[in-house]
């Protein structure tokens, strides 16, 4: 198995990894706490993709022998549950809420590991790293209609840095680049 040199590329993919079992968990408490049959659908798809990129990213790492991080696991392992537990109590809106602000960083996760990956000049997975980093940037679309209309959003969007105005990423789902050219998606200078 090829090793990589990569330090912050290996840190993204063990924290990607242990995090999308805490969003998935997350998802799993926000699903039960929704009345709306349709919304505990969509949620539930949302939390069946972070699964599926969870295995994904465990593909990834397998084939450059990175170590899952236990210090990842037990932490992401215990945000996920307080959040599945805490949708029970803090009401409709800020479940939404969170999750769309969680899924806006999440996009950027993808990018980055795709342009770390490139430095090294790999590209055997740009387009699967494309095609999660625009999942997640659908999952942020999806929370914040849910919400965009909601009294709240102005004070939490001012206080979280996130909402109709802001986001943590430069994508744009009716503007997208096609994989080639996506490196302009999420660029740190």
């Amino acid at each position: 198995m090829p090793k990589i040199k990569h330090k912050e590329l290996i840190d993204l993919l063990q924290q990607a990894y242990s995090a999308e079992k805490a969003a998935a968990f997350a998802y799993i408490g926000h699903a039960r706490s929704v009345k709306n049959v349709d919304e505990k659908k969509a949620i539930k798809q949302i939390e069946d993709d972070e699964w599926h990129h969870r295995a994904t990213v465990l593909k990834m790492m397998q084939q450059y022998d990175i170590p899952i991080s236990k210090y990842y696991e037990v932490r992401f392992y215990i945000i996920g549950k307080i959040i599945w537990y805490s949708c029970y109590v803090i009401g409709w809106f800020m479940p939404f809420y969170f999750a769309g602000r969680l899924e806006s960083g999440n996009v950027c996760e993808y990018f980055r590991m795709k342009q770390f990956f490139n430095s090294l000049g790999i590209t055997e997975h740009d387009v699967t790293l494309y095609d999660m980093g625009i999942k997640e940037k659908e999952h942020e679309v999806y929370f914040l209609e849910k919400i965009k209309n909601k009294k709240m959003l102005p004070f939490f969007e001012k206080l979280f840095s996130w909402g109709n105005k802001s986001s943590f990423n430069n994508v744009d789902l009716d503007k997208k680049y096609p994989v080639e050219k996506s490196d302009v998606y999420c660029k740190k200078d």
